[in-house]
């Protein structure tokens, strides 16, 4: 299998220089959550730790309404309980999917220009041919077998609009191509219009043919931990998502889904998380265009897409030299070799350690 180095090994010495400043390192390269995990979902983990017995693959009815009820109330998507699929966290699912939907050596996936690195893995996995494209157009006679949009981005930040997801659809089911969009950070959002989901009518025009979402507790409830997420869509491609993964045992424990079901229950813990990253978010931009930094497109999700008009290795030493570790943008794609990935997941202590540096 043709997979490329792990890319987060080559930041291993300027994560050395960062570590030896004499206040420590402000690590603002990986979005990993470091505030507490909600009290609802600990609780209701502890309540279900008692479960000896095999856990269902389709997960059980109370979580799988209580998705279809976020889902409605947050997101204005209307989905039937059924269609809801939870996974053992999102990562898992994106570097799989193409394997699962019979993508095989010879197809083409396409994804975004700047992107995840996973979904290129999961084209590899399939031993197909990743593409990465802002424009279906510039394919040509190409007919991809997979379609990956992501709004709000990783790393950008940036927000498709309606009319460009629309587009996308259009163009897929023109050809008979399904279309996945990752969702993660969709509710995480900070100026500009609101995120809509692919499965929203005034995108999808109702119907979800053709189309999945996957979304994840881990950014907005703090569950990277628990592996904590689900795929919902075309009732059909759900299907046979289900039958294949109940034959290969993937299944998200009892507890966890316990958790998952009280998460999506409650409004009150994201409300106070959403205020969290806001604040990190508006200290931490200042900070950088202060420095000279330009931030651009990062609307949403929980990044800031910096650059200093240089190449991006030499942004990750000059801030190293700081004790600010940050990802270049090349991980995301040749595009993205002048700008940095800048994590407002760091702790206040943290951030406000950052901000200071940067002054």
């Amino acid at each position: 299998m043709d997979l490329p180095d792990f890319p987060w090994d080559r930041l291993e010495p300027y994560k050395r220089t960062a570590l030896a400043h004499p206040g420590g390192i402000v690590d603002l390269s990986v979005g990993t959550p470091v505030d507490p995990v909600p009290e609802v979902a600990q609780r209701a983990l502890v309540e279900a730790a008692n479960s000896p017995g095999y856990p269902q693959t389709w997960g059980t009815p109370a979580l799988r309404e209580s998705v279809a009820g976020w889902l409605a109330c947050s997101l204005g998507v209307t989905v039937a309980p059924d269609a809801v699929l939870p996974v053992i966290g999102t990562k898992e699912l994106v570097a799989w999917l193409p394997k699962l939907l019979d993508v095989r050596p010879g197809d083409t996936v396409v994804f975004p220009e700047l992107a995840y690195p996973t979904y290129d893995v999961g084209a590899r996995i399939a031993g197909a041919t990743g593409v990465a494209s802002d424009g279906l157009l510039t394919l040509g006679p190409v007919v991809p077998k997979l379609i990956w949009v992501n709004s709000p981005s990783n790393p950008t930040g940036r927000v498709l609009p309606v009319e460009h997801l629309r587009k996308v659809v259009s163009w897929a089911r023109e050809r008979g191509v399904p279309v996945v969009s990752d969702e993660c950070y969709i509710e995480l959002v900070w100026e500009g219009p609101r995120p809509v989901s692919i499965l929203h009518p005034d995108v999808s025009g109702g119907s979800h043919e053709g189309l999945l979402a996957i979304h994840s507790l881990s950014k907005r409830s703090n569950l990277a931990g628990y592996r904590a997420g689900f795929v919902t869509g075309d009732p059909a491609i759900v299907r046979r998502l289900l039958e294949i993964r109940k034959h290969a045992g993937m299944m998200v424990p009892a507890p966890v889904q316990a958790a998952m079901t009280a998460a999506y229950g409650d409004d009150e813990h994201f409300v106070e998380q959403h205020a969290r990253y806001a604040r990190r978010r508006t200290a931490l931009k200042a900070a950088l265009e202060g420095h000279g930094f330009r931030v651009d497109h990062s609307e949403a999700s929980l990044y800031l897409w910096s650059t200093r008009d240089e190449p991006c290795w030499e942004t990750v030493a000059y801030l190293a030299e700081l004790g600010v570790l940050v990802a270049p943008g090349e991980f995301y794609g040749p595009a993205g070799g002048r700008h940095v990935r800048v994590a407002i997941t760091a702790t206040d202590e943290r951030i406000d350690e950052a901000v200071a540096r940067l002054k």
